[in-house]
C-alpha cells in the first residue's frame, strides 16, 4: 500500500525535486530519503497521500538545496542543470517544457531555496499558497509575498523558446550541416544576433568558462570546437532534452557531449553545451515527468 502510493506519484515527485535542485542525481537522492520517511508512516493516518508526499519531497529538496549551495558557488566554469532526456509528453505541455528548460532552470538558480520552492510549487504545479505554507513552514501571508517576489524576478529574466518539434529539429539539422561544412555565414543566419552559448565542463574537460554572446562570435567558436573535437568516428544523434531539441555527440558509443538548442521565432537564441562527464554518464532513459495537474 505504502509502496504503491509512492510509485503512483513518483513522476510528479521526481519532477518537483528536479526543478528545485537542477540535478537528476540529487533528485533521486531526495526521493530515496523521502521514501524512507514515507515508509515509516502509517498509511491509515494519511488522508491525502499525494499532498503528504509532496510535502516530504519539498522539505527534503529544501534541505538538499541548502546543503549544495556552497558546492555550486565553488563550481569551476559555468554551471548548467543536469540534462534529462524527455519524451513527447513534455514538449506538448508548454508549462512543463518551459519549467524544465535550461534557460528557466538557470534563472531558478538565482532564487534562494525558499523562493525557488514557492515559485515551482505555485507557478508550475498550481499548489495554493496555503498548501505551500505547510510544506515550507511559513505563514500563508509570507508565502504569498515570497511568490510575488519570486515571480517578478523570474519574469524579468526568463527567455522564451519553442519546445522540440519537427520545425525546431529542422533548424538544428541545418545548423549541424552548416557546422560540418564550415559555413560561417549560414551558421550566423540561423542564430539570433544576441545568441548566447553556455558550456559546462565542470573543470573536468575543456569547455568555455564564460558565456559567449553574438552570432559571429558563437559561430566562430562552434567551428573551432568542431575542428578540434569532432572526428570522422563521432556519431551525432538527435534527441530531446529538457523539452528542447538537442544533439548528442558520441565517441566509441559513449556520450561525449550534448548540446540543447533554445529556438525562438525560427532562430537559435541559446546553445547549452554540457560536457561534464558526471552529468552525462548516468542512465539515459527517457524520464517520465508529471505536473500532476489537478
Amino acid at each position: 500500500m505504502t509502496e504503491d502510493a509512492f510509485s503512483e506519484h513518483r513522476p510528479l515527485l521526481f519532477t518537483i525535486a528536479y526543478e528545485m535542485l537542477g540535478s537528476a542525481a540529487d533528485a533521486e537522492d531526495v526521493l530515496q530519503e523521502s521514501y524512507l520517511r514515507w515508509s515509516a508512516v502509517d498509511p491509515a493516518e494519511v488522508e491525502h497521500p499525494r499532498a503528504y508526499l509532496v510535502r516530504i519531497v519539498t522539505r527534503q529538496s529544501l534541505n538538499h538545496l541548502r546543503a549544495v549551495k556552497a558546492r555550486r558557488e565553488e563550481y569551476i566554469g559555468t554551471w548548467l542543470p543536469e540534462p534529462i532526456r524527455t519524451g513527447p509528453a513534455v514538449s506538448e505541455d508548454a508549462i512543463l517544457a518551459e519549467s524544465v528548460s535550461m534557460a528557466l532552470m538557470l534563472v531558478l538558480e538565482t532564487l534562494n531555496p525558499t523562493e525557488r520552492a514557492v515559485f515551482v510549487l505555485h507557478d508550475v504545479f498550481g499548489y495554493s499558497h496555503g498548501e505551500i505554507a505547510v510544506s515550507v513552514g511559513k505563514t500563508e501571508v509570507t508565502v504569498r509575498q515570497i511568490a510575488h517576489r519570486a515571480r517578478q524576478h523570474v519574469h524579468a529574466r526568463r527567455r522564451r523558446f519553442e519546445p522540440d518539434s519537427e520545425a525546431t529539429r529542422e533548424i538544428v539539422q541545418r545548423f549541424l550541416l552548416a557546422t560540418s561544412a564550415g559555413e560561417i555565414q549560414a551558421l550566423m543566419d540561423l542564430m539570433a544576433p544576441d545568441v548566447v552559448q553556455i558550456a559546462d565542463g565542470g573543470g573536468k574537460v575543456t569547455a568555455a568558462r564564460r558565456p559567449i554572446t553574438g552570432n559571429e562570435e558563437v559561430a566562430r567558436f562552434v567551428l573551432g570546437v568542431t575542428r578540434t573535437s569532432v572526428t570522422p568516428d563521432t556519431r551525432i544523434e538527435h534527441a530531446t532534452y529538457n523539452g528542447m531539441p538537442a544533439a548528442r555527440f558520441l565517441t566509441d558509443g559513449e556520450l561525449d557531449w550534448l548540446v540543447a538548442f533554445e529556438i525562438h521565432d525560427g532562430r537559435i537564441t541559446g546553445l547549452y553545451a554540457v560536457r561534464n562527464p558526471d552529468k552525462l554518464h548516468r542512465d539515459d532513459a527517457v524520464r517520465p515527468l508529471d505536473r500532476g495537474v489537478r
